[in-house]
């Protein structure tokens, strides 16, 4: 049965579906020893010999998906032209060749999902906002209440205290916090707590969506088991919630304020 390129590539583990795309139109892909490079090309993989960057396209491999602790200053990627190391350097015994959906900063720790799974990584990349992010946030000082209800609305976060793990007698110079995001919005809140003298000084995530770092040690990785990944695909298909009273609310008292602002902006301007 005849399928387009990229999809094929990405099913087969080399690649996922988006740099599938990069390889096509750069050359590297070819069909039967023809080059392919438009998009939306089309072929058998029962019947075609198929090659991208060099590799053969054979039968699908073993689907995995792994759950992965990265700890700090490395680079959330398999190469990294600056010789950095990167996740390659922590899967150890993997033979099968997975690559990252979503991005952590080379700063930042925590977890990462990896898979050679390239229908479920576009699904994912597809539906990220259902997949809330939560992370454990150092920042310099301590915030007060007031300080995490308004600096978490300008960000679009939740933010909450946790327990300090490295108060000494209840007291901290620098505070942690739970951070819960969508939609990848960590550069606006390192914005917003920079611009208020709180600048963030570690970021670790501990979540996504329904997978979780529990059990796992920084640096090490394990295979997510058939209910993992069938929790993670009903995320990824779960309809939004209805909106709480409060959110509602919210939404009025807002509306309402524009509407008066407009109001009183056409009465100066007929004055």
């Amino acid at each position: 049965m005849q399928e387009r390129l990229q999809k094929i590539i990405a099913r087969a583990g080399i690649a996922s579906r988006r740099h599938a795309e990069q390889l096509i139109v750069s050359g590297q892909v070819r069909v039967n020893g023809r080059v392919v490079t438009e998009l939306g090309t089309k072929a058998d993989p029962g019947a075609d010999r198929i090659e991208a960057a060099g590799r053969v396209v054979t039968a699908e491999e073993r689907r995995v998906h792994i759950l992965l602790n990265k700890p700090p200053e490395i680079v959330a990627t398999m190469a990294d032209p600056e010789g950095r190391k990167t996740l390659r350097n922590l899967l150890r015994g993997m033979a099968e060749r997975v690559y990252p959906v979503g991005r952590l900063d080379y700063s930042a720790s925590g977890l990462i999902f990896l898979t050679n799974d390239g229908d479920l990584a576009a699904e994912m990349l597809k539906h990220w906002q259902n997949l809330p992010q939560v992370y454990h946030v150092k920042v310099k000082g301590r915030l007060t209440p007031e300080q995490l209800e308004e600096f978490g609305k300008e960000a679009g976060a939740r933010m909450r205290p946790v327990r300090q793990p490295d108060a000494a007698r209840g007291h901290a110079a620098n505070f942690w916090y739970e951070v819960t995001l969508k939609d990848s919005k960590r550069d606006a809140l390192r914005k917003v707590l920079f611009s208020a003298q709180h600048p963030v000084e570690k970021l670790k995530r501990i979540a996504l969506g329904p997978l979780t770092l529990e059990g796992l040690p920084p640096g090490h990785y394990r295979l997510l088991d058939e209910r993992g990944v069938a929790q993670l695909r009903r995320a990824l298909t779960a309809p939004p919630k209805p909106k709480t009273k409060i959110q509602h609310r919210a939404h009025r008292e807002s509306t309402e304020s524009t509407k008066k602002n407009k109001s009183r902006w056409h009465t100066r301007s007929k004055s």
